[in-house]
Parts: C-alpha cells; structure tokens; sequence
C-alpha cells in the first residue's frame, strides 16, 4: 500500500522523453502488481495461457519494457522483494483478505452482466505468486535485462543502487521508497499514461513524476528521520497510524516537536511500541552490497519457445519486442 504524502509532496511532472538515456531501479512486484491489476479483458478476466496460468504480469512486463529501452534508450534494473520483516504480517494479511473480498465482488458482477463494475472490482484482486515471479524473472534473463534479489524490501535495495549512483532513480508508484532515502523518486515510468481508479470506474491522464528528496524534506522543514517518524504517526506497512493523523496534521506535530517521544502525552501513548525496529526498517534497511548490473544478450530462440510455446503469446507480437531488443545498446 505506501504511505500517502501526496498531500504535502513536491513533485516535477514531466514528459517521458525528458527521461530518455537515464538508468532506474525498478520497484519489481509494484509493477507486477500493476500490470496483473490493469491487464485484463473488459469483464475483468486476467490474460491465460492454454493452461489457465495468468500472462497479463508477462505481457506488461514484456512490452513495457522493451518500448522504454529501445524508443527512450532507458537502462531498467528490476530489483525484486526478498523477506518481508516480521511486522508486516498484519499488512500483507490485511491484503490478502482485501484481495478475497474484491474476487468475490467481481464474480459476483460479471456473472451479472455489469462488466464495469466488475473490472472496477478485478483490479484489486490481483495475486503476485511466486511462479509468477520466477517466471518474471526468466523473462528478464531471457531479454538480457538485469534483475537483483533484495534481502528484504525491493523499494530499500532500490535506493541503495541510487544512493550509490548505479542508476538516475527509483521507479515505484508508492512514495515508500522516499522513507528509505532514495535521492530521487520517478512515478508513473508508463507508456499509456492512464491510471485506473477503481472507486470512480474512470481512468486519468498521468505524466510521469519526479520527486527529489532532498528538496521534498527541504521544503517541508524536515529530516529524513523526522520524515519517517512523521509516516509512522500516520501508518506505514509495519505499525497502524494515529487515528486523526493525516499527513499535513502529522507534518504540523513533528515540525513542532521534532521527534515522536516529545509529542503530546494523547499522541505519545499511541505510538507503537515497536517504534525503534520500525524506524530502523527505514533508517538501516536490510540491503545487500553484493550484486552486478549486467545486460546480457538476448535469447531470441529461447524467448520464443518460453513465451511463446509454454505461456502462448503472440509470435508475432513478440517479434515486435524482440526488434526493439535488438535497437539497444547496453
């Protein structure tokens, strides 16, 4: 889910082609996650194979992709999720029975008829699993594209690479990745530009978003560690938030205490007790040092036979990939 600063964000929108030749680390099941929730028949079905195993993660995976790198000469590492801490138990339960309850609400409009409401529904209800992601992975390997395994969280092994110069950016819809310290956050890295809102039923137009961090706690006459504190106040992935506390209201009381334990006694007693471990989570994230950016050469043969033959894309679709594949050069 991520913690919801758009209330007090300072972003850049731009144009995808002001970020032609730039390097990002990608947010890997975020965009995963996005492509099985939008890449869907009108009804809401998910895209298959033959054999009933879901494609529409491949299919976004596939032709974004290749589109960004060959017409905008971008350099993609996907950077996958590893562990998750123990305290984000709750969360991914919290998830797990929101996806359950948004399938049954679309069985139970597309057995209706009501198709727009029943796309509305699907888009929640979309399931990363872990053939998904390994087969993700092989497609990657298969086109020469770069992938790394975090140790814990994708978004935190994400900044490390930014932090370290490895790449222009993070690239994730959620502005967690802004808590862990990247120095710069790109929403919105999509050809189509259009975000479904599943509450309206409607899309939007999007440009893609450049967020600095530097100048975002700058603005906001914050710290880093005063920006964690103040998504704590509010409800991260790891701790519930103080109810009442949205963003601008949590902005106002760290920027008038500093930190969580001088805050008034009826806020300090709610913090959660966990509040060092949720704090190192950001601060000391679990990362490794221990990776290689490498583009290997793509296996054109071997593409086909996996995309093709085992999950049934379109040859000749793929084709279309495999050209702009063969246009860049890494």
């Amino acid at each position: 889910m991520g913690v919801n600063l758009r209330p007090i964000i300072f972003k850049k929108e731009t144009e995808l082609a002001s970020l032609r030749g730039r390097d990002f680390a990608v947010d890997a099941n975020n965009i995963l996650h996005q492509f099985l929730s939008l890449i869907r028949t009108r009804g809401g079905e998910s895209l298959t194979d033959s054999r009933g195993r879901i494609t529409s993660h491949l299919i976004g995976l596939v032709y974004r992709s290749t589109r960004l790198m060959s017409e905008f000469d971008m350099g993609l590492i996907f950077v996958f999720d590893g562990k998750p801490p123990p305290l984000k138990q709750r969360e991914i339960e919290e998830r797990r029975s929101a996806r359950e309850k948004a399938e049954r609400a679309w069985r139970e409009a597309y057995e209706a008829g009501d198709y727009r409401t029943a796309f509305s529904k699907a888009v929640r209800a979309g399931k990363l699993t872990k053939e998904m992601i390994e087969d993700s992975k092989r497609t990657l390997e298969l086109l020469g594209i770069p992938h790394i395994q975090a140790p814990g969280e994708a978004e935190a092994q994400a900044a490390k690479l930014a932090k370290r110069g490895d790449v222009w950016a993070s690239n994730s819809q959620d502005y967690d990745s802004l808590l862990f310290g990247t120095p710069r956050l790109v929403r919105y890295l999509t050809i189509s530009g259009r975000e479904f809102l599943p509450s309206k039923g409607l899309s939007r137009r999007l440009k893609p978003e450049i967020i600095e961090l530097r100048e975002f706690l700058a603005r906001n006459g914050i710290n880093q560690e005063q920006l964690v504190d103040l998504a704590i106040l509010m409800g991260t992935d790891f701790n519930r938030g103080i109810k009442g506390v949205g963003p601008k209201k949590g902005l106002a009381l760290i920027k008038e205490y500093g930190l969580l334990e001088r805050t008034p006694e009826d806020i300090r007693t709610r913090i959660p007790e966990e509040l060092e471990t949720i704090r190192s989570i950001f601060l000391r994230p679990k990362v490794t040092n221990e990776y290689r950016i490498q583009y290997g050469p793509m296996q054109e043969e071997a593409l086909y036979e996996f995309l093709c033959e085992e999950k049934g894309f379109s040859r000749s679709r793929l084709e279309l990939a495999v050209e702009r594949m063969r246009r860049v050069e890494r």
